[in-house]
């Protein structure tokens, strides 16, 4: 993941900064692409462990057949009421699916860490509780764009 980018440099996140934020974020908006081109969002729980983006979706979606068909995305994480206050970050890259789709709790080492910290950030629990709708897609970024208002000087 590349921590640099183009434009905005003075306002962009740190990666301590981007961690943190991503950590205590609680919902994102993710663009998939239709098969006639037309882009969908949609809004969906997730975990940062670092390193990739952890999304937790229905497998019978919108969102998951068209991932299926191409795996291209983008996911924004923002937050702010005031103009002053506006922070956030994009980042795109292509969903990998991880593990049993939809997920019943088979074993999968890979998912160890990334439910884990779901189950703790959204029901308080040490043990993630499968409903055998959803499934993990992995976001590792190709690219990752953030912003904070906060560091524009007053």
């Amino acid at each position: 993941m590349a921590d640099t980018q183009r434009r905005g440099r003075r306002i962009m996140m740190t990666r301590g900064e981007l961690d943190t934020f991503l950590a205590a974020q609680r919902t994102c908006r993710v663009a998939t692409v239709g098969g006639d081109g037309a882009p969908h969002v949609g809004a969906l729980w997730f975990v940062w462990d670092g390193t990739a983006l952890w999304l937790y979706s229905i497998t019978r979606s919108k969102r998951w057949a068209q991932l299926r068909r191409d795996p291209r995305l983008a996911v924004v994480v923002d937050d702010g009421h005031e103009y002053g206050e506006l922070r956030g970050a994009e980042l795109t890259g292509r969903a990998e699916f991880v593990g049993e789709a939809p997920r019943t709790g088979e074993p999968c080492p890979g998912l160890d860490a990334p439910e884990r910290l779901f189950a703790k950030k959204y029901f308080g629990m040490s043990v993630m509780p499968h409903d055998g709708r959803h499934a993990w897609l992995r976001l590792t970024p190709d690219s990752v764009a953030s912003w904070d208002f906060r560091k524009i000087p007053g």
